[in-house]
Parts: structure tokens; sequence; C-alpha cells
């Protein structure tokens, strides 16, 4: 079972570093740990950077004044596609 609370920690740490603001997901990567193959891991979620863009990235709407507007809407878009 996804710890949605541990998740969205994980996204926030991982993208607080950005440049604000942020016009689209390459502006995201100079921030990430290990680039776009950084994991995000809960339970039995899993998915990287890359495949977050592709897979639960339709939520977003670009550009980005902060993290936390990023991070309810990754939130909301992985919901959405049944991912969390």
């Amino acid at each position: 079972m996804v710890d949605k609370d541990d998740l969205r920690q994980q996204f926030t740490e991982a993208f607080e570093g950005a440049d604000y603001p942020v016009n689209s997901p390459m502006d995201l990567v100079p921030a990430l740990p290990n680039g776009p193959g950084t994991t995000f891991e809960s339970g039995d979620f899993s998915m990287t950077a890359m495949e977050l863009n592709t897979k639960g990235g339709g939520q977003q709407d670009f550009p980005y004044d902060d993290v936390d507007n990023l991070v309810d809407d990754i939130m909301e878009g992985l919901e959405e596609q049944g991912e969390i």
C-alpha cells in the first residue's frame, strides 16, 4: 500500500531545489539527485522521474511558482491515473 504522505514528501524534497518558476518538466531535472533516473518509492509504488512525467504528468499545468502547487498536481495526476 502506498503511503501518500511519504510519497508527497519525496516529491517535495526532490523538486524543492529547482529554480522557480519552472516552465517545463526539463526545468526540474537539475534539482533531481539522480536526474531523470531519480526513483520515487512507497509500498508497491515505484516510478522514476522520467516515468512520472509520462504516466502521471497529465495534470501538471506549467509554469509553477512553487514546489507545493507542483507536488499537489503530481499527486492528483497519479491518483486520477490509478497509479496511487
